[in-house]
């Protein structure tokens, strides 16, 4: 028997959330494109920066939103071009890239 719950919109609003964190959080390990795991980190560090707006702690909320989605954002994103990962589609194997003659 399913006990009877009351949830609050705020209650509600916080497991939305962490859903959200939770799914983006796998998507940032099983993504083979670089680009799109760094927006899945970030969107991490949104959700848990919203978390902690509904645990009335915006200071940290602030720090978290800063640094975790803005500055690290920036640095990995950086750091895949440094690298030469900075590709969009990384499934693209038409004869131009692959070093061959293209199909006319």
């Amino acid at each position: 028997m399913i006990p009877d719950v009351d949830l609050d919109l705020q209650t509600l609003f916080a497991l939305v959330m962490v859903a959200l964190v939770l799914v983006s959080a796998v998507l940032v390990l099983i993504l083979d494109n670089m680009i799109s795991a760094v927006a899945a980190s970030g969107v991490v560090s949104l959700g848990v920066a919203v978390l902690f707006v509904l645990l009335h702690a915006p200071d940290v909320a602030m720090t978290e939103a800063v640094v975790g989605a803005g500055l690290s954002g920036v640095v990995l994103a950086l750091g895949l071009r440094r690298l030469g990962l900075w590709q969009l589609d990384a499934t693209d194997t038409s004869p131009e890239r692959r070093g061959g003659k293209p199909d006319a």
